[in-house]
This record gives structure tokens, C-alpha cells and sequence, in this order.
């Protein structure tokens, strides 16, 4: 693979508190619209997922959402999506976004983006998959997790090498262009599914 086709995109069901998160997600929407690269993330029509679904939609591009059955009613799903996949559970939603996207870009969120940024580093860890992970560390949101990453490893719970599973940017304009150097080139992004 040496051409990214769709980037899954984790990111909050809130806005938050800083308004540059909402731009950072705004940005990164329009950036995949406009060079037609689909966005696949948990699609829905609220926070920033919200956001980064209305840019890449509205630059052209096509989002694609997966939201288990519980969760239409809490996230809303987006209703002008591409393609809309609806599931069982949180962990059919992570299969499937898994199954779609080229790479992951990890926007600030929550506890959910938290957990899904934590699945996807741990299945390039047991070597399920060789996608590039990114976060996107916009005004220091991801500083804690990247210090807790090293603390882990610091106190001989993981290998010094678990801070290449993900690589940082601090700027959404640098995440397309990271994502393309870390593209496997000769294997198979996906030897396994999970």
C-alpha cells in the first residue's frame, strides 16, 4: 500500500472546552474532502465528530460512520453520511472501522476515544495490523497519554518499542503527509483481522 484511500478518524462526541479543537477537527474534515479521501469514524452528527463529518462533506469528500444500535439515539447519527453502518455493539463498531480504513488520526476526545485509541495501538502491538496510528497532539492534548506510554514502559510493563506503535503530530496539516511516510510498502496492512 503507498496511497492512503480512507483514514478512520477517533474523536470526541463533545466539542470540549478549547475552541481550536473544533478548527483542528474542521481542518482535517476539509483536508480529506478535498483530496478525496474517505473518512471513516463513528458517525455521529454531534462534537467533533460532528465537525469533521460536515468538512469532508462539504469539501467534496465521503464519510462513512459506523454506530452500534444504542448508541443512535445518544450520538445521533449523522443524517447526510455516505454510507452509514449500523451495528451491535462498540466492539463490531471498532471491527468495522478497522476493516474500512487505511490509517488512523486520533482527535482529542474521551473516555470512548481513549478506549478505541488504546484497542487500535495494542492490535499493531500483537502485529494484527501495520496501519499508521496518529495523534494528533493539537495544543497538548495527547501529552498525558504520550507520558503514560512512557511511565508503562519505564516501569518494564511494555518494551521501549511501544512508542512506535503511534506517531505524533501537532498540527492537522501534518497528518497526511506523516500518515504517507509510515504506509507499509511491500506487506499487507492487515495480515489478521482481531
Amino acid at each position: 500500500m503507498t496511497k492512503l484511500n480512507s483514514l478512520c478518524v477517533f474523536c470526541g462526541a463533545r466539542t470540549g472546552t478549547d475552541p481550536m479543537h473544533r478548527a483542528a477537527a474542521q481542518r482535517l474534515g476539509t483536508l480529506l474532502g478535498e483530496r478525496r479521501i474517505k473518512l471513516i469514524f463513528g458517525a455521529g452528527s454531534i462534537g467533533l465528530m460532528g465537525v469533521v463529518a460536515d468538512a469532508a462533506l462539504a469539501a467534496g469528500g465521503d464519510a462513512v460512520g459506523v454506530i452500534p444500535h444504542h448508541l443512535n439515539r445518544v450520538e445521533l447519527a449523522h443524517d447526510h453520511l455516505t454510507e452509514i453502518h449500523v451495528v451491535n455493539s462498540m466492539h463490531e463498531r471498532k471491527h468495522r472501522m478497522f476493516e474500512l480504513a487505511d490509517a488512523f488520526a486520533i482527535l482529542p476526545g474521551g473516555l470512548g476515544t481513549l478506549d478505541e485509541t488504546i484497542e487500535i495501538i495494542t492490535w499493531r502491538q500483537l502485529r494484527l495490523h501495520h496501519m499508521p496510528v496518529i495523534l494528533i497532539d493539537h495544543n497538548g492534548y495527547w501529552r498525558p497519554f504520550i507520558d503514560l506510554v512512557s511511565h508503562v514502559v519505564d516501569h518494564g510493563f511494555a518494551d521501549p518499542s511501544a512508542s512506535d506503535l503511534f506517531a505524533v503530530v501537532n498540527s492537522v496539516d501534518d497528518v497526511i503527509p506523516a500518515i504517507e511516510a509510515l504506509l507499509p510498502v511491500g506487506k499487507p496492512a492487515k495480515p489478521e483481522s482481531p
